[in-house]
């Protein structure tokens, strides 16, 4: 009897490995198909597997690299002829021949779909921030002057206020405000339930006094305000002919910080800490790979100092990163892999390059992610911490170490530096904060896919078992600042 239960133990492991050898098969197949550009070949093969497969999660698995083929299209919007036309309303005097000499160079990211060439939608504002030549020609420019110098005096009296009153927390700043997600009508049958998270502020240390003061519907859920990832939940029906809309409107107080940091009190964290843990190693998306391992030797050097040598790799992401406009992070296999490789990307994808070489040299490194609301700024944005003896954790925002060495024109080399500077363990009170780490779970958990499976910002939708993706509904958020407290 024994023996032939263990045979059947046997038979079952074969049968489950041999299943699982053949899902890899396809999802590795697929994904050489998507990489020579033969996307119906690849759907083919994925739908043919979906369709056959009885195990859930390689089901789940199937089914997201299906939704990666459209979501990928989606961000590849634009042929040849196209992006020409857009770019001649942007570009002063700009000629055919030398808009072909820009895409022989290679200045516009492309790819072949099933046999057509095609470029990111993002391509216009992306030649202007990796092209420094081609700025002076761009027709109806943006004025950031103003913006630029709020920036830098918004910093100095961060720091001179931290200075002054020996704390890093200083000018609590009191906001209200309305998030708006918007379905588009005809999108779900009418009466079906439509079920959305958004984002509301989560606490932190920089972060207080959070109130939902409204909602669009009742909320059936909101995340613990130690969430990771936090959310509100709500549920309505679709309405026939007309947008669903889901609001929340919500107060907070946000602080700005600035940590005065000193190299000689600074000590190894204790990587043994089981808070700390988590942010120390491999997880998706921070690995650590032979091109950051070398990248790692070639910054640090023989530094020893955890803070210092996290501010080496900060400068250099200043320095050596262009800002661009993002692909969906959820069809980049290793985002920091692909910052790196490219030398440029958005503030999340410098944010996880930074976390990825702070980990791998044994700093703690975690996301942080929300909104930045600086007046003339708005915008979804991430940012990080790094945990540093005797300080504890202190914010890092690589993307303002960016903008400010490479993209403020309106100051002075060493007005750009402190800018820098600031950003390196200090941080502007024009935050909301939602998320403390990537790649978390919504709570409650959606039924259906991720729309971004990295972040969370912009609002998360679905129907039934359905996702709802992002090219189906807007989003905005209206900030209302409202006072500095005492």
């Amino acid at each position: 009897m024994a023996r032939r239960f263990k045979a059947r133990i046997v038979v079952t492991l074969i049968v489950w490995c041999a299943v699982a050898s053949a899902h890899e098969n396809v999802v590795n197949r697929a994904a050489r198909l998507e990489q020579e550009g033969k996307f119906q070949e690849a759907a083919a093969l994925l739908e043919q597997a979906l369709s056959a497969a009885t195990d859930q999660r390689h089901k789940k698995e199937l089914a997201f690299e299906l939704d990666r083929l459209h979501r990928i299209r989606l961000d590849y919007s634009l042929t040849n002829d196209a992006l020409f036309e857009v770019l001649k309303e942007s570009v002063k005097e700009l000629t055919a021949e030398e808009f072909e000499r820009w895409v022989a160079e290679g200045r516009f990211d492309g790819r072949v779909i099933d046999g057509t060439f095609y470029f990111v939608g993002t391509s216009r504002s992306n030649l202007f921030f990796r092209y420094p030549d081609v700025r002076p020609r761009r027709i109806n420019a943006p004025d950031e002057s103003a913006f630029a110098q709020a920036v830098l005096e918004n910093a100095r009296a961060i720091k001179a206020a931290a200075l002054d009153q020996h704390t890093p927390f200083v000018k609590p700043t009191r906001f209200r405000n309305t998030m708006t997600v918007t379905l588009k009508a005809g999108v779900v049958p009418v009466g079906e339930t439509v079920r959305a998270w958004l984002p509301i502020p989560r606490d932190f240390p920089h972060q207080k006094n959070v109130k939902l003061l409204a909602s669009s519907s009742p909320p059936l859920h909101v995340a613990p305000p130690e969430s990771p990832i936090r959310s509100v939940y709500l549920e309505q029906p679709a309405q026939n002919g007309r947008p669903t809309e889901f609001m929340i409107a919500y107060s907070y107080t946000a602080y700005g910080v600035y940590f005065n940091l000193n190299p000689a009190e600074v000590r190894a964290a204790d990587v043994d800490d089981p808070r700390l843990r988590p942010y120390l190693g491999e997880v998706p998306h921070i690995v650590f790979t032979e091109r950051i391992k070398r990248l790692s030797d070639e910054i640090a050097g023989s530094e020893a100092n955890p803070l210092l040598k996290a501010r080496a790799f900060y400068n250099w992401i200043a320095e050596n990163i262009q800002y661009s406009y993002a692909l969906e992070y959820s069809t980049i296999r290793n985002i920091s892999e692909y910052c790196l490789a490219n030398k440029y990307g958005d503030c999340g994808q410098a944010a996880l390059l930074f976390m990825t070489l702070c980990r791998y040299n044994g700093i703690p490194a975690r996301w942080q992610s929300g909104w930045f609301t600086f007046p003339g700024g708005k915008t979804i944005h991430d940012w990080t911490e790094i945990y540093i003896e005797p300080y504890g954790w202190i914010p890092v925002d690589p993307y303002m170490g960016v903008f400010a060495m490479q993209y403020l024109p309106y100051v002075g080399e060493d007005q750009r530096r402190k800018v820098r500077d600031f950003y390196f363990g200090g941080l502007d009170q024009y935050r909301m904060a939602a998320n403390s780490d990537h790649n978390q779970e919504l709570s409650p958990p959606k039924h259906s896919l991720r729309s971004d499976n990295v972040d969370f910002q912009r609002g998360e939708l679905e129907w039934g078992p359905s996702n709802i993706y992002f090219n189906l509904y807007s989003f905005k958020l209206d900030v209302e600042e409202l006072k500095s407290t005492p």
